[in-house]
């Protein structure tokens, strides 16, 4: 294979260059612009007036935030699965499946052509950003690995299909890239995650990968695999992949599994690059270190509003734009988009750490907030207690999902029910204990209310399950949500759904809850 990282160089230094002198709420400004007169004569353009925008006032003016069953009832259900000149231009070529992690069910998220390209130059900046922070990489020598979900499409309609956003992307590869990726299409269009797995493993070693992405949990799970096909190799991921650089990573926070990555890439000069990708969009990239947040990319079809959480549900959302929002705040986030989104709730949560140029850090799912008695943790302060907590006892998680118990509802109190994965398994009670523990202390340094309901009694300690090795694996399994997209959630309101991951661990190490 021709190594095309020469070729990539000379973009990369021109894409540098514009994002050096990137006037950020300038860039946005144009993209509104643009997505106004691009839609203005679909039928959401219609209703809302985008004839008489002319700025961000008079479109927040026109145009409501709206969530996905908002748009889906109001513009998108009646003429689903044909969408001509609905919210954006022309007939909607592709629907990206959502896995439903909040809600349950699936949706189907317009993908446009236009997004297709703002996605592929959002993973060139990728490329862009890992070249500037190693400038003799050969990153395009070998293959790029993406650990996704089946690339199979299904036709809904004329010009119309629909599947994982992984086979949207592998459908409409660009030229250049063809013969560069893996999984090859055969093994790509597996559907049995398990199966797949077993035939990526013996193929990837083949395959002479620079750069593999996907979510943490699932690449884990399956770099454990390839340790246990190839024992006396390892445990650094060269020993498998000699000329790897790159290992993206998105989806979920990368707290929790952070030191299990260093640990897989020790001694090595491979890196880790956060990202923040989303059917609704390409929204972020890390361009240097974890601390320093993910750049918003703002000049890549996408305008960004920033809306205080506490008023997303209410008739007059508090929406900032990116000059408008303050550091160091977490904002639920509402895009509009090249594929008919506009004033859209994406479902996170996210925090502005720099503005010169515009970072991000991943702060959560809005649905995610354990508030059942009042407390209002939020998923990121619940992320930081876990990991605060398993770094009490020196573990290290594989997976966990907390939900609410009420005394009104059968139990012995009001408290919390945290079910966790350990990489050492259901560890003994003594150290169960510790856990939980830690766990409740964290949880009262972090969090005000919580602290609060705890001195008052109002809320115990909580309860929490030491899961079996594989627990979670197996739950996923048995609801059909392996690998791709799928993501077990952190916070479950549904008491069946939460009851389900409770016999799954049954045998597991449990810790009632405290006074």
């Amino acid at each position: 294979m021709i190594d095309a990282t020469p070729l990539l160089r000379l973009y990369a230094a021109r894409r540098r260059r514009q994002l050096d002198r990137e006037d950020a709420w300038a860039a946005q400004e144009r993209v509104l612009a643009g997505l106004i007169a691009r839609a203005r004569d679909t039928a959401f353009g219609r209703a809302h007036g985008f004839a008489e925008i002319r700025d961000a006032d008079a479109f927040r003016a026109r145009v409501p935030v709206r969530d996905y069953e908002a748009m889906w009832g109001a513009f998108w259900q009646e003429p689903f699965p044909t969408l001509d000149d609905t919210s954006w231009p022309g007939r909607m070529p592709f629907f990206a499946l959502s896995s439903g992690t909040t809600a349950g069910r699936t949706k189907y998220i317009p993908v446009s052509r236009e997004m297709v390209a703002s996605n592929r130059r959002a993973a060139l900046d990728i490329l862009v950003h890992h070249l500037g922070r190693r400038p003799d990489s050969k990153v395009l020598g070998g293959r790029s690995f993406m650990l996704g979900g089946s690339t199979a499409l299904e036709t809904l309609a004329p010009g119309v299909r629909a599947g994982d956003l992984s086979g949207i992307a592998t459908a409409t590869v660009p030229v250049w890239a063809r013969g560069r990726t893996f999984p090859p299409a055969d093994l790509a269009l597996l559907a049995d995650w398990e199966a797949k797995i077993e035939a990526l493993v013996p193929a990837s070693r083949e395959a002479d990968v620079r750069a593999i992405s996907g979510t943490p949990t699932w690449l884990l799970a399956f770099f454990e695999r390839l340790a246990q096909a190839a024992p006396r190799l390892g445990p650094s991921l060269t020993d498998f992949y000699p000329n790897l650089e790159l290992i993206i990573h998105g989806g979920v926070a990368m707290a929790p599994y952070r030191q299990r990555f260093e640990r897989l890439i020790e001694g090595t000069r491979v890196r880790l690059a956060e990202v923040f990708p989303a059917s609704e969009g390409f929204f972020a990239i890390q361009d240097g270190g974890p601390e320093a947040g993910m750049r918003l990319l703002v000049d890549n079809g996408i305008f960004y509003e920033f809306v205080e959480p506490a008023t997303l549900d209410t008739p007059s959302p508090r929406r900032l734009t990116l000059r408008e929002a303050a550091l160091g705040e977490d904002y639920a986030l509402v895009v509009s988009t090249n594929a008919g989104l506009f004033a859209y709730a994406v479902g996170d949560l996210v925090r502005l750490v720099s503005k010169a140029p515009p970072r991000i850090l991943f702060a959560g799912r809005t649905a995610y907030t354990l508030s059942a008695f009042g407390e209002h943790v939020s998923g990121a302060e619940l992320e930081a207690a876990m990991v605060a907590a398993a770094g009490a006892i020196e573990a290290q998680i594989v997976d966990y999902s907390a939900g609410a118990r009420h005394r009104a509802r059968g139990a012995a109190s009001d408290h919390h029910l945290v079910i966790v994965e350990l990489v050492d398994g259901a560890i003994e009670p003594a150290r169960a204990a510790r856990l939980r523990d830690a766990l409740d202390a964290a949880l009262v340094r972090g969090n005000a209310d919580y602290a609060t309901h705890r001195a008052a009694r109002q809320l115990a300690a909580p309860e929490l399950i030491v899961a079996p090795t594989g627990t979670f694996h197996a739950w996923m399994a048995a609801r059909g949500k392996l690998g791709g997209q799928n993501k077990a959630p952190r916070v479950i309101a549904d008491e069946g759904l939460l009851a389900s991951l409770e016999r799954a661990a049954g045998s597991g190490t449990r810790v009632p809850a405290g006074r």
